[in-house]
Formats: C-alpha cells, sequence, structure tokens
C-alpha cells in the first residue's frame, strides 16, 4: 500500500510540475474589466503514466478517486499559506473560483482557475501576487484535511509563472520574461522536462486575449490577430519556451 501511496504521489507531482496542457485566456471588456482563465489538462500526462501502473496500484482507493467541483482558491489553500495572505490577497483568492475534474480511471485530470478583475490595476496586482500566494507552503497538490475541508490542495498550480513581468493600462497590456527567474524555474523543473520529454508527454502553452475593441499594434513572433483584430492567439509549447523565453513576452495596445 506504501507503494501504491508513493506511485500516486508521483503521479500527481509529475503532472502539476510539467507534463500539462496549459491556456491562459483573457477577456477585456468595455467597462475595464477583465476575467482571466488559467486551464491546466493534465488529462494526456495521466493517460501515459496511468498505463504503467499495475491493475493492484489501480485498484487502490488512491486512484478510484473522481471529483467534479468548484470552489474559491482561498478554500484550497494550505492552512499555514491562508493564515499569513493579508486582508487584499485573501480577499483576490476568495473571489478566484478553483474548479477541479479529476478521475484518474478515466485519465482526466483537469483544473480551471478563473478570476475577474475590476480595473487595470486590479489586473496587474492579480497577475503579480497570484502566482506567489500558490507557491508558498509546500510541494504538495494531493487531498488533505483542514479546517476548512477542503477538496484540493491548490499551492502549486501557478507557482511555476511567477517568472512574468507586467505593464498594463486601459489601453495596453504588456508581459516580459524576467529570465533569472525563468533559469531558476528551470533549474528546479528540469528532470521532469526531461521526463516528460523522454515518455514522450508533450506541454502545450496556448495564450488567447479577447478585446472589446481592435487591437492596434501587436508584438509577438508567435501571435495570431484574429480578422476583427480583437483577438491575440499564441500557440507554442514548453519546449519552445525553453529554448526562447522571448516567445511568451506579449506587447498588444488596443
Amino acid at each position: 500500500m506504501k507503494k501504491h501511496r508513493l506511485l500516486f504521489v508521483f503521479l500527481i507531482t509529475l503532472c502539476f510540475t510539467s507534463c500539462v496542457d496549459i491556456e491562459e485566456r483573457y477577456d477585456f471588456n468595455a467597462d475595464g474589466s477583465c476575467t482571466v482563465v488559467n486551464i491546466f489538462d493534465m488529462s494526456k500526462a495521466v493517460s501515459v503514466l496511468m498505463n504503467l501502473m499495475t491493475d493492484s496500484a489501480r485498484a487502490t482507493p488512491e486512484f478510484a478517486m473522481a471529483k467534479d467541483t468548484t470552489l474559491d482558491f482561498y478554500s484550497a489553500l494550505p492552512d499555514s499559506t491562508a493564515d499569513k495572505l493579508n486582508a487584499k490577497d485573501a480577499a483576490m483568492a476568495k473571489n478566484s473560483k478553483l474548479r477541479i475534474n479529476m478521475d484518474l480511471n478515466k485519465d482526466l485530470m483537469k483544473i480551471t482557475l478563473s478570476h475577474t478583475a475590476r480595473n487595470a490595476d486590479s489586473l496587474k496586482y492579480y497577475l503579480e501576487h497570484f502566482a506567489k500566494i500558490s507557491s508558498a507552503g509546500g510541494a504538495n497538490a494531493i487531498s488533505r484535511n483542514s479546517k476548512r475541508t477542503p477538496v484540493f490542495d491548490a499551492q502549486n498550480i501557478l507557482s511555476g509563472e511567477d517568472y512574468y513581468i507586467y505593464e498594463i493600462s486601459s489601453n495596453k497590456f504588456y508581459r516580459s520574461v524576467d529570465i533569472s527567474k525563468f533559469n531558476a524555474f528551470l533549474k528546479k523543473t528540469a528532470s521532469t522536462f526531461s521526463m516528460a520529454k523522454a515518455m514522450l508527454i508533450e506541454t502545450p502553452y496556448k495564450v488567447v486575449l479577447n478585446f472589446a475593441k481592435p487591437v492596434k499594434k501587436l508584438n509577438n513572433p508567435k501571435a495570431v490577430l484574429s480578422a476583427d483584430r480583437k483577438r491575440v492567439t499564441i500557440q507554442t509549447d514548453m519546449n519552445e519556451v525553453i529554448k526562447n523565453p522571448r516567445l511568451m513576452d506579449i506587447r498588444i495596445d488596443f
């Protein structure tokens, strides 16, 4: 049983570290608000890894786990992290929705995180602070007991995205990669990315930005602008990003 639990921990940790289809979506509204949705789909990685499990391991309660639930992000944080948040960050976490859709026996593991920022300043604050909240604490991403009885420990969901620098206003969205922080992220996850590559697990990365008015200026080599100039789509994968982190730099005037 102990080996089965260790395999389960390995599977979850590996998925959350890098073996995941990532989609970022930004919906900029006419009133200045913006809804940010982060989708982390680990189903492909789960499918590959589950094929390595024995029948006896699959029969354990850990692998029978199935969830489809939505809660606020604050409720999913470890007590040790949540109790240290200031009032502003706690409110931000409580106003962020987390959906967990997981059924390992069906090769399904998908996490969706959404938050609506009321203006450019609050969007910038959210993007700059949320990854720090997510990465605080430890590396456990499994269900746990707590005084708030959450169903999922979500602290690792965005921990890898704490390497961006933002410049945001009512008519521009600029994002650049802090190379030193990105290299530190790669150092932590190098072995996992190598393992994913060896197992032929791809790590797609997609960014979609929808605007209420046409884009005036766009600077990104991978970006595709829609015919009405209101949608920007960037499609790449982590292998490309590792070779050239600047692929994730975005400069949009709208």
